[in-house]
């Protein structure tokens, strides 16, 4: 089940309001049915194309997302809830997280469905998004930040650092852990987003073309995201092994 926030809009795309409820139709036998290309308007010009366009992309990717998630996963919670983040003056953004219960988020600025050009890149977005779960970034993540901030520790210990210096120490082992291994769950996330992606019925490649309008992070030492040519690279490859 999702549940997605009903967004108005106007002349520019503004706050959520009430929660409203999508079920995707089931086929003979409880599966949901086979899900056909889409033909969508070649560019989002208007937030009512752009309103129409989020709400069909969530309808089609969230039941597929669901499946890879079940089909991949063993004891996970599989139940996607898509939200739109309609915070003020937030950038264009999206995210994955998880509620108190363990149950996983993918949330949307209200910027970043301003500022598709298509549903192919929204799909795209909520495919990386729902990868990222898939794979347990998150819980990955942790571990990794808990890794380095038990070795930074050690190592200001052992060289006789007092306690405010193994604190330190303790924070940066942290911070450079979650960093350790953030380029490659982006690609991962970028490749299982691609199969999420074309078997919803989008185009994974045309999607990732929003990747030529940000800026490129290029290859920084502990950056967190790859540069933007490699990921292209791994959509192209993936959409055409499939």
């Amino acid at each position: 089940m999702i549940r997605l926030f009903a967004v108005l809009f106007a002349v520019s795309l503004v706050a959520a309001c009430d929660e409203v409820t999508i079920t995707p139709a089931p086929a003979p036998g409880g599966e949901t049915a086979a899900i056909q290309p889409v033909d969508t308007p070649r560019e989002l010009r208007t937030p009512e194309q752009s309103a129409r366009a989020f709400a069909e992309v969530v309808r089609r990717v969230e039941p597929v997302a669901e499946r890879e998630c079940r089909a991949r996963t063993s004891g996970v919670d599989c139940d996607f809830r898509i939200l739109v983040d309609d915070r003020p003056r937030q950038p264009a953004n999206a995210y994955q997280t998880l509620d108190d219960d363990g149950r996983p988020i993918v949330a949307f600025t209200l910027a970043l469905i301003a500022d598709a050009r298509n549903a192919d890149e929204l799909a795209f977005v909520m495919g990386h998004e729902t990868a990222h779960h898939i794979a347990g970034h998150i819980a990955r993540q942790r571990r990794n930040a808990e890794a380095g901030a038990l070795i930074f520790a050690g190592l200001a210990s052992g060289i006789g650092g007092d306690a405010s210096a193994v604190e330190a120490a303790t924070r940066i082992g942290a911070s450079v852990g979650a960093r350790t291994y953030s380029k490659d769950f982006e690609l991962e996330a970028d490749k299982l987003g691609t199969i999420i992606t074309a078997r919803a019925g989008y185009a994974p490649v045309k999607g990732s073309q929003f990747f030529n309008r940000i800026p490129d992070p290029g290859d920084r030492f502990l950056g967190t995201h790859p540069p933007n040519a490699q990921r292209l690279e791994i959509v192209r490859r993936t959409a055409a092994g499939l």
